[in-house]
């Protein structure tokens, strides 16, 4: 990343069976500013690491003796979470896909590309950084519990705010899992009836035939089983806060009892000869185009309108992604509170995969990772591998995909005037990158390129 220096206090170590290859890294990252160490075996790392502290493995795949892949799943198998990045060549791509699996962070392939060099080790030391000093942040913004520091949050906290002081009806819209249910509590919570009942039911769980007697209750005898009278949810919540859960679920005639009761403040329980006064404060939600279903029959435009005044509407996960990160600590810590357990700190391609996962559940889905998650975590690290299958899936193929761009751009400079270059034309682009890198150096050169100097000096005589 041109520009930008993630510098660790401890050295990357290199691990490198080709002498030239590895002088060549280690000048190019000290010179960008990265204290350096470099082995030529999977075997030296070892030692290395058993006595010295490093920030981050770079590592060729192929090396004499233990290979890169072998060295990697040693140090993943003792617990080791150092950043790792191998390097391949470019016909073993599946090799450097299986890697990351395993838990490489990244990987760079053969011929090396030096500014990617210098990208991949600042976008690893980067992410790790992140990940250590993510749990230790500060407590997000939020409004009774719900996080949110966006500003599509932080306005709906202030409309929310605003709207609990009175007792008008509200509507909530949201797409599933935005988390309706817990900002009618917040609206309940910041209301003059905080001290009240808050009760809170599911419009489609009811059965329609069951609706009214469950809204406003029966009396004894009502009908076939009503064997006493019973109360029903409109005086179970007097005084405090009724939320309906999708109301768009709601069969119409009981719609037209529900928009009496909200005008008259009053209700006639099923098989009953007088209305009763009710003071409840409704609030209602839906992740349904009311407007949709008014047009095809299915919710009456007066109740619409009537809860429609004050509506407020909860932005979708993926139109809020600066919250993800804040969402995810305060998850973790609500989660493994909840059972018992210690997490100190977050994998980089975990906290990687959760933030560019892009959540169609919204939050319960993002919850129920983390729940998930949490639950696998061992020795208070939640790792890449604790998380749902979709979401690693996921960030492989968001992966893939940045390589497949990548080494499609770095294949095909002349793609514009549409034409292929020649092998001739890709071999002299890289003699000359790698003759830059060694600072005209054809000694270096020819040693990196595997070539004699004779055969250097005759291929750029040729050019």
């Amino acid at each position: 990343m041109t520009g930008n220096i993630a510098t660790p206090t401890l050295p990357i170590l290199i691990v490198e069976d080709d002498a030239a290859i590895l002088e060549l890294l280690e000048e190019e990252l000290q010179e960008a500013g990265y204290p350096t160490l470099g082995v030529g075996s999977a075997e030296d790392a070892i030692a290395t690491l058993s006595h010295s502290d490093v920030s981050l493995v770079i590592s060729d795949v192929r090396l004499p003796g233990i290979s890169g892949m072998q060295l990697l799943e040693q140090l993943r198998s003792e617990g080791s979470r150092l950043g790792f990045i191998v390097i391949t060549a470019f016909g073993t791509i599946d090799q450097a896909v299986e890697a990351l699996k395993i838990g490489a962070d990244d990987f760079l392939t053969k011929p090396l590309d030096l500014e990617g060099v210098r990208e991949a080790v600042y976008r690893v030391l980067e992410n790790r950084r992140l990940a250590e000093q993510f749990l230790q942040e500060n407590p997000p913004g939020h409004f009774h519990g719900i996080v949110g520091e966006s500003e599509s949050m932080q306005t709906l906290f202030h409309d929310a705010a605003r709207l609990a002081k009175s007792d008008a009806p509200i509507l909530i819209l949201g797409e599933s899992g935005t988390g309706k249910e817990l900002l009618a509590q917040a609206i309940h919570k910041e209301s003059p009836r905080a001290e009240e009942s808050f009760i809170a039911i599911n419009c489609a769980s009811i059965p329609s035939e069951l609706m009214e007697s469950e809204f406003f209750g029966h009396v004894k005898g009502a009908f076939t089983g009503a064997s006493e009278s019973r109360q029903g949810l409109f005086q179970a919540a007097n005084g405090g806060s009724l939320f309906l859960d999708e109301i768009g679920e709601m069969s119409p005639g009981l719609q037209a009892k529900l928009l009496r009761a909200l005008q008259e403040k009053t209700i006639k329980a099923v098989g009953a000869e007088k209305e009763e006064a009710v003071d409840v404060r409704i609030i209602a939600a839906t992740h349904r185009d009311l407007e949709q279903e008014i047009e095809s029959g299915n919710f009456r435009s007066d109740l619409f309108f009537r809860l429609e005044t004050f509506s407020l509407r909860i932005p979708p996960l993926r139109e809020r992604h600066g919250d993800i990160q804040r969402l995810v600590s305060a998850l973790i810590e609500k989660h493994a509170t909840s059972q018992g357990k210690s997490i100190e700190r977050v994998e980089p391609a975990a906290l990687q995969a959760l933030l560019d996962y892009p959540y169609p559940g919204n939050v319960r889905e993002l919850e129920n990772a983390i729940m998930r998650a949490v639950t696998l975590a061992e020795s208070g690290l939640l790792s890449h591998g604790d998380l749902p299958e979709r979401i690693r899936q996921h960030a492989l193929e968001q992966r893939n995909a940045a390589r497949s761009t990548d080494t499609n751009n770095a294949l095909m400079p002349a793609v514009q005037q549409n034409s292929w270059p020649s092998l001739e034309e890709v071999e002299k682009r890289y003699i000359q990158k790698v003759l830059e890198a060694t600072g005209g150096n054809k000694r270096r050169t020819a040693d990196i390129l595997g070539i004699a100097r004779r055969t250097l000096y005759r291929r750029l005589e040729d050019e």
